[in-house]
C-alpha cells in the first residue's frame, strides 16, 4: 500500500497543482457525453455499513469515461491542427471515445491498438468511428502502440491525442468529478481505477479543490502497478513485464504529468489482485445486473481493504467503464475461483493400474470436492504416472480435509501454486 506523507504540525504541504478550467471542460461536454447516473448501491451499503454510491460511467456513450478527455483535447484544437487529421494509441476504451469524437467533429483519425485487444473493442471502435478512423493494430501491449502512433505522428503531421497524459485530457476526465459533487455533497471517500493516471489526476484535482476533506483513493491492479512503481521510486519507471488481463488499466509506464499529480492528490493507492477483480466483476452482474469491465470494477475490488474505514461514510466508487467481451467470461469465472479458494490444481501421481482413479475418488474426495479437470497419458510400463487433475471446492474450508485425505492415504501429490509456470499456464 502506497500511503502519502502529507501531515506536519501545522497544515497539509503539497505542490502546486495545474490550473484547471472544469468549469469549461463541462460546459464544452454537455451536449456530448451522458451525465451518467451516481447510483446507491442497496447490497453493498449493507454489506459495509455505508453509502455506497456508483458512479456509472460504463453506462457513458462509448461505455466508459475516455470520451470526455478526448473530445476536450480534440474541441481546443485549432482548424490547422484539425485539419492535418488525429492519431491516439489505447487499449481499447480512449480508442472508442477517439473514434466517436473524429466521427462527431469530422475529423480524419488513426488509432493504434495492441494486437491482443478484445475484439469487441475493435469493432466497437470501428462502429463508431465509421469512415472517419482507421485502426492498426500492433504490439502486445499500450506503450508498443504509443512508440508506433508517435512515429506514425512524426510521418504524417497528424496530431497525437494522448490516453491520459495530457493537460486537456486530464481535465475532461475531471468532469467525472464536476457530476459527482453536483449531485452528492459530503463525498467522504471516493475510489478511483488507475491505469495511466488520466482519471484520478482529474477528479482527484478537482476533488482537492472543491471538496479537499474527501479521501481521494487510487485502484491499479496488482499485475500492473505502474503508478506504484513510480510512486516508490519517485519518479515513472518502465515495468518489464505486465499482466494485462485488466487491459484498460494495464500500462508499463505512468504518465509524468499524471505522475507528478497523483502523488499529490492521492490520499492513498491501492494494488487488487486480478482474481479479485473477476470475482467482484461476476458478483456485480450476478447481484446487480450491471456489466463491468475488468478494470471498471477495481473501485469496488478494494472496498474490502476499507471496510472498517468506511462504516457510516459516503462512498463513491467510479465504474470507470463497460466494455467487456462476453468471450472472456470463463477465463473470468477460472480466475475467480482460483482467487477465492473454491478451486485448486495438482500433479497427482496415480498407480497404472485398474481401479487407481477410484480408489483416489472414493478415498480423498468428498461430497463437497469435484473434480473440474483430469488429464493422464500413459506413455510407459512404469509402475505410477502423474496426472493433472483440478478440484473444485464448495467451501474454502473443504480444502484442508481435501489435503489431509491426500495425505492420508499416502497420495502424491504436487499442488500448482498461483506463481509457478505451469498453473499460469492452465489459468
Amino acid at each position: 500500500m502506497f500511503t502519502k506523507e502529507k501531515e506536519t504540525d501545522t497544515e497539509v504541504v503539497s505542490a502546486e497543482l495545474p490550473e484547471f478550467d472544469f468549469a469549461g471542460a463541462a460546459e464544452r461536454l454537455k451536449d456530448v457525453v451522458l451525465k451518467t447516473p451516481l447510483q446507491y448501491n442497496t447490497n453493498l451499503s449493507k454489506k459495509y455499513g455505508a453509502n455506497i454510491y456508483f458512479k456509472r460511467e460504463d453506462l457513458q456513450v462509448v461505455r466508459s469515461y475516455k470520451l470526455r478527455g478526448a473530445y476536450n483535447k480534440m474541441k481546443t484544437l485549432s482548424a490547422e491542427q484539425m485539419k492535418h487529421g488525429v492519431v491516439c494509441a489505447s487499449a481499447g476504451n480512449h480508442a472508442q471515445g477517439f473514434a466517436y469524437c473524429c466521427r462527431l467533429l469530422r475529423i480524419k483519425g488513426t488509432v493504434f491498438m495492441p494486437v491482443i485487444t478484445p475484439g469487441q473493442k475493435i469493432s466497437h471502435t470501428k462502429m463508431f468511428g465509421e469512415d472517419y478512423v482507421d485502426v492498426k493494430l500492433v504490439g502486445d501491449s499500450y506503450d508498443a502502440c504509443a512508440a508506433a502512433a508517435h512515429e506514425y505522428e512524426k510521418q504524417t503531421g497528424m496530431v497525437y491525442i494522448p490516453a491520459f497524459d495530457d493537460l486537456k485530457v486530464i481535465e475532461g476526465q475531471g468532469t467525472v468529478g464536476v457530476e459527482i459533487l453536483k449531485e452528492l455533497s459530503g463525498v467522504d471517500y471516493i475510489f478511483i481505477p488507475v491505469g495511466g493516471g488520466g482519471l484520478a489526476s482529474g477528479v482527484g484535482s478537482f476533488f482537492k479543490k472543491n471538496s479537499p476533506e474527501t479521501k481521494v483513493i487510487g485502484v491499479e491492479p496488482q499485475g500492473a502497478p505502474s503508478l506504484y512503481k513510480a510512486l516508490e521510486q519517485g519518479k515513472p519507471v518502465t515495468l518489464a513485464n505486465i499482466d494485462t488481463f485488466v487491459d484498460g488499466a494495464s500500462v508499463k509506464r505512468t504518465g509524468d504529468l499524471t505522475f507528478e499529480i497523483c502523488k499529490e492528490v492521492l490520499d492513498d493507492l491501492k494494488l487488487v489482485p486480478e482474481g479479485k477483480v473477476c470475482s467482484v466483476l461476476l458478483q456485480l452482474y450476478n447481484e446487480d445486473a450491471i456489466v463491468a469491465e475488468p478494470a471498471g470494477t477495481l473501485s469496488v475490488a478494494v472496498l474490502d481493504d476499507y471496510a472498517d474505514e468506511i462504516k457510516g461514510k459516503n462512498v463513491v466508487c467510479i465504474i470507470s467503464g463497460g466494455n467487456n467481451d462476453i468471450s472472456r467470461t470463463a477465463e473470468m469465472q477460472e480466475r475467480a475461483l482460483v482467487y477465492e479458494g473454491l478451486k485448486h490444481y495438482f500433479l497427482i501421481n496415480f498407480a497404472q493400474r485398474p481401479g487407481a482413479l477410484k480408489e483416489f475418488v472414493n478415498n480423498v474426495l468428498t461430497e463437497n470436492t469435484d473434480i473440474a479437470l483430469f488429464e493422464y497419458v500413459k506413455k510407459n510400463n512404469r509402475e505410477s504416472g502423474p496426472a493433472l487433475v483440478g478440484i473444485e471446492l464448495k467451501y474454502q474450508s473443504d480444502y484442508h480435509q481435501l489435503i489431509q485425505n491426500m495425505k492420508s492415504h499416502k497420495v502424491g501429490y504436487r499442488e500448482l501454486k498461483n506463481m509457478e509456470t505451469e498453473f499460469r499456464y492452465l489459468v
